[in-house]
């Protein structure tokens, strides 16, 4: 065969894979003119093995990648395939850059037999290995069942399009974007490929290549005045009402907040979001009771920011946890975590969640209070019905008398002036003024080193 017939055939078949939707989502990912490809002409049986794979860059960022391409065998796992995807992530953990796998495949073939069961576990081992030294999303844009589900569920991040199906179970049932959202599954949503695409890189360009690097700094827009939006705030807070929204919106980079799993664990909101151009992780809680679902969201989240050295900004206002496995699983990942992590107590810090997500228990570097702030080893509820209990004695109307003694513990008992006096925390300010505290804060804290005790892990409860 003549050069010139080979270099024919050469751009037929790089035609034939460029004209894949895989390819195609990948050429998306990355910049323009970024993508090699890796191993593109491997082959499993007659076709071109089921996966585009390679790397390129993500705002001038090293970025790996794989998409499975759903135009050969539709997508099915092979060991050609399973053989490309380890090398993406050999190559990542060679190079420290973060993974992106476009999911979309209708299983594994099934005349490859038990080879299916080595190649999902090797892949399963580098994910797993991988986890906490880079970071890994996760791209469901079709089908995504049995261990390859199990396989994306390991990422760090987990973005869903509304056609997709990302389930456990390999029956076809189930595993819609809104069973996937109420279960957890997904951190973000999003309409089509392209929008799901351009979320994966907005993600990889907030955080840093590897658990050694620092996040990218990101341009931003600063936010103006925020003096009456976090009056209106205090206002809510004061009056039992979630204004979690408000305050992170009144205090971040304008537009930066990226909010993760907000159907899911409802009583608090976590997320990604930029105070002056620098990375940090945002987790507020809503004046309520957390749940079990808010416990373990948050846990992970804490997780995953401590991995990568992402400064937590924890916003606090709650009645307490639901459960004690529930506040374990928050108190454990605060406590463990060596991050740089700042408290802003904004409404209610009682007992046990004080102790667990604003004090030392939960090795807070710093810890604020608004005026609005009530701190206390009881709640003032429980107090009361210990403490006053002659004063209730005789009472006509003893519901509202309770509730007058409540706000008058509050008042006097729980002042957050009184928690500073005591060292609990480590200033009082006006809520206008955290912006600009935590930028200073987050300054001096950029430089935090801890030394642990030597182990394995700590046991956190699951």
């Amino acid at each position: 065969m003549s050069i010139e017939s080979k270099i024919e055939m050469l751009e037929q078949s790089r035609a034939s894979i460029a004209s894949t939707k895989g390819y195609a989502r990948l050429q998306k990912l990355f910049d323009d003119g970024s993508f090699v490809e890796i191993d593109a002409f491997a082959k499993s049986g007659k076709v071109y093995a089921e996966a585009v794979a390679g790397c390129g860059t993500i705002d001038g960022e090293p970025v790996y990648a794989f998409a499975q391409n759903s135009e050969f065998d539709g997508g099915a796992m092979s060991k050609a395939q399973a053989a490309k995807i380890k090398k993406v992530y050999d190559l990542a953990a060679k190079t420290g850059a973060p993974v992106v796998a476009v999911y979309d495949s209708i299983g594994a073939k099934l005349n490859e037999g038990y080879d299916m069961l080595a190649a999902y576990g090797d892949i399963l081992r580098n994910t797993n290995n991988l986890s906490g030294v880079v970071p890994q999303v996760s791209v469901i844009l079709g089908t995504c069942l049995g261990t390859m589900a199990l396989i994306a569920s390991t990422a760090d991040i987990v973005i869903m399009s509304e056609k997709s199906q990302f389930a456990l179970e390999t029956n076809g049932n189930g595993g819609d974007l809104k069973s996937a959202v109420e279960e957890g599954l997904c951190h973000l949503t999003a309409k089509d490929d392209d929008e799901a695409i351009k979320k994966a890189r907005h993600i990889i360009g907030m955080l840093p290549s590897n658990n050694l690097a620092l996040a990218p700094f990101v341009e931003y827009d600063a936010v103006g005045s925020a003096d009456a939006e976090l009056q209106t705030a205090i206002s809510s807070i004061t009056n039992g009402k979630d204004a979690s929204k408000e305050v992170i919106k009144s205090i971040v980079d304008v537009d930066s907040f990226v909010e993760f799993q907000p159907d899911f664990g409802k009583e608090f909101t976590v997320g990604l979001a930029t105070i002056g151009g620098n990375t940090v992780g945002i987790v507020a809680s809503k004046g309520t009771v957390a749940d079990a679902n808010s416990c373990s969201k948050t846990a992970r989240f804490i997780r995953f920011c401590d991995a990568f050295a992402i400064p937590v900004v924890n916003f606090v206002d709650s009645q307490g946890f639901e459960s004690l496995i529930s506040a374990t699983k928050v108190a454990t990942a605060y406590a463990e975590a060596t991050t740089a992590k700042i408290t802003i107590i904004t409404g209610s810090a009682y007992g046990a969640f004080y102790v667990a997500m604003a004090g030392t228990g939960a090795s807070a570097d710093i810890t604020l209070a608004w005026p609005s702030a009530a701190i206390s080893a009881l709640n003032p509820t429980t107090a009361v019905a210990f403490m006053y209990t002659d004063k209730l004695k005789g009472s006509k109307n003893p519901i509202e008398d309770r509730k007058k003694l409540v706000a008058e513990y509050k008042d006097k008992e729980c002042c957050p002036f009184i928690a500073a006096a005591n060292g609990y925390v480590e200033d009082v300010i006006n809520p206008s003024e955290t912006r600009d505290k935590l930028f200073s804060i987050l300054d001096m804290l950029s430089g935090k080193r801890v030394s642990k005790l030597p182990k394995k892990h700590g046991n956190i409860n699951i």
